[in-house]
């Protein structure tokens, strides 16, 4: 047995049964000794797409996804996809190989200080110095990543190391990690303050977070919102915690959700908000929230309470737990039925009707809500950024929180292809469809290649508009309609072409009554299908035909 023996068997103790990644010649020892296991090993076409794809796979599965990359550039191609993950709170667990010990910190050919490049965001690393602390070090780095708030930790393996041999076999040590101790139960009298903070409320709200999904929390929460009926609303990575389509939810808030949850936001007297950071992109107003006395701050990690706004009470703990005390706190409560009836009618004048008639493009909204019905949201969803995260998130309904796959908090444009891979190997169960925009989905096309080759049946949706569609948006709203680098028209490929280069059959839609027949025949076929969506380069923008008509003119 030698260091890499050791190491897959440490993953194997750990549960793992796929790692996906790219071989060099400083991981090729950890790669042999794959090969040699139960674990199956996926080839990327690029390392970055690699962690997507544990991303994704461990977003379904509910554990750490593992990746793997050799050192140098293999190694820093990891980094996007490592503080994607780190932003999204996924646990993930990247085995690096590094050169031989000997030659660390003399520039040796394809040498990186990989640990102190991530250090940022990682939640911890690790360098392996000797053989024996392996399976110590595997240990903790599958505790570290999955325990508490999750995230990605970092394992950077010298060559030498994972090719020394090594014979004892010691007894498994129990991990006890100084400085890392997870937290017990929340404060009883915290949550007694928010019970009474709500009951004297009128206009309380719920804000749910991607925390709640994390902590597998959303059962517990569905029931408080179920005998208190107190509205909900949610952050991207809240959605799915309650239904999309139940009546006690009202949408996702921030500067691309929908004007109902903005406006209660505002006008509530008390938001709950469980498990979010409170960002820039979901509260844009927090010095409101915090002078208006009404915001209950709820996370497992405490450094983010008080880092963007000072809440009213703070409560530290996890969701699972503070949901369960807080609910027989508020046994016999009800929220009053004026908050009720004025939610409900924001809701009716706020919900715009959608535009359906045939003009040469397809309303990517429609589309969205079509293929929800269609697939009647038994489908896991992953999504680029951009105009086609925002359209899936407001138009597609999420029922679960782990059946919706995205970057929303790095805003990562290159995830949703590898990730819906990821997910596609995770389970079998359900179709995987993965929703991009032509510009995102040329960062993904090597991918296309590890999709074939393993036959991953992913059904993609490419929205074509042939523009940068978010930054063409932003233009037109604050930069006069100055649009530049954003049109992508001419700079090809024809994507059915280039799918079929692959072996991937195709269609396309470019009218609204035509998109019941497309989305059948896709979702039909058992294999990795592309379904081309014309869309007009102007829809965000209102009138979209009218303008696009005088762009032309």
């Amino acid at each position: 047995m030698n260091g890499a023996d050791l190491a897959v068997k440490a993953l194997e103790a750990n549960g793992v049964k796929v790692v996906f990644g790219y071989p060099g010649a400083a991981n090729a020892p950890f790669i042999d000794s794959v090969s040699h296991s139960s674990i199956e090993y996926v080839l990327s076409r690029n390392e970055q797409g690699a962690a997507h794809m544990a991303s994704g796979y461990g977003r379904v599965n509910r554990v750490a996804g593992v990746c793997t990359a050799t050192s140098g550039p293999g190694a820093t191609n990891l980094i996007t996809a490592i503080a994607t993950a780190y932003m999204d709170s996924i646990p993930m667990v990247a085995i690096t190989g590094q050169v031989k010990r000997e030659l660390i910190g003399k520039d040796a050919f394809q040498e990186v200080d990989i640990i102190g490049a991530t250090l940022p965001f990682t939640k911890h690393s690790y360098l392996v110095n000797e053989v024996k602390d392996i399976p110590r070090i595997v240990n903790e780095a599958f505790h570290i990543a999955t325990t508490g708030r999750p995230g990605p930790v970092l394992i950077d393996f010298p060559m030498d190391v994972l090719k020394a041999p090594y014979e004892e076999e010691g007894e498994e040590e129990e991990i006890n990690l100084r400085g890392y101790k997870l937290l017990g139960k929340a404060n009883e009298t915290q949550i007694k303050k928010v019970a009474n903070a709500i009951k004297k409320a009128k206009k309380p709200v719920i804000l749910a977070g991607g925390g709640i999904a994390l902590s597998n929390a959303q059962n517990i929460v569905r029931e408080l919102v179920k005998n208190t009926e107190i509205p909900v609303i949610a952050t991207m990575m809240g959605l799915g915690v309650i239904p999309t389509d139940d009546k006690k939810f009202y949408g996702m808030i921030g500067s691309h959700g929908t004007k109902c949850a903005n406006v209660m936001l505002n006008r509530s007297d008390l938001v709950i908000a469980m498990g979010t950071r409170l960002g820039d992109r979901s509260v844009a107003n927090a010095e409101g929230l915090e002078k208006a006395k009404k915001l209950v701050h709820i996370d497992i990690d405490p450094a983010e309470i008080g880092k963007n706004m000072q809440p009213y009470i703070p409560v530290v703990g996890d969701i699972k737990d503070v949901a369960a005390q807080l609910k027989d706190a508020l046994h016999g409560y009800k929220v009053n039925s004026e908050w009720a009836e004025d939610v409900d009618k924001l809701r009716g004048e706020t919900t715009p009707e959608l535009m359906t008639e045939d003009n040469g493009f397809v309303n990517p909204r429609y589309f969205l809500e079509r293929l929800s019905e269609f697939t009647k949201s038994e489908a896991y969803i992953t999504t680029e950024v951009g105009q086609n995260q925002l359209w899936t998130a407001n138009h597609y309904t999420i029922k679960e929180p782990n059946r919706f796959l995205t970057s929303g908090g790095f805003g990562t444009m290159g995830y949703g292809l590898p990730a819906a891979i990821g997910a596609s190997r995770a389970q079998s169960e359900l179709p995987v469809i993965a929703v991009m925009g032509d510009g995102s989905f040329q960062m993904d096309l090597p991918e296309l290649g590890t999709m074939k080759q393993y036959n991953i049946p992913v059904k993609m949706v490419l929205f074509k508009n042939d523009r940068l569609g978010m930054v063409h948006e932003h233009q037109y709203l604050f930069y006069g309609s100055n649009y530049q680098m954003v049109d992508i028209t001419g700079g090809g490929p024809d994507f059915a072409k280039l799918v079929e280069a692959y072996g991937i059959k195709s269609g396309r839609v470019s009218e609204n009554s035509k998109v019941d027949s497309a989305i059948k025949e896709m979702m039909a076929d058992k294999e990795s299908y592309l379904l081309i969506v014309d869309v007009s380069p102007y829809e965000p923008t209102g009138n979209a035909l009218n303008e696009s008509r005088m762009k032309e003119a």
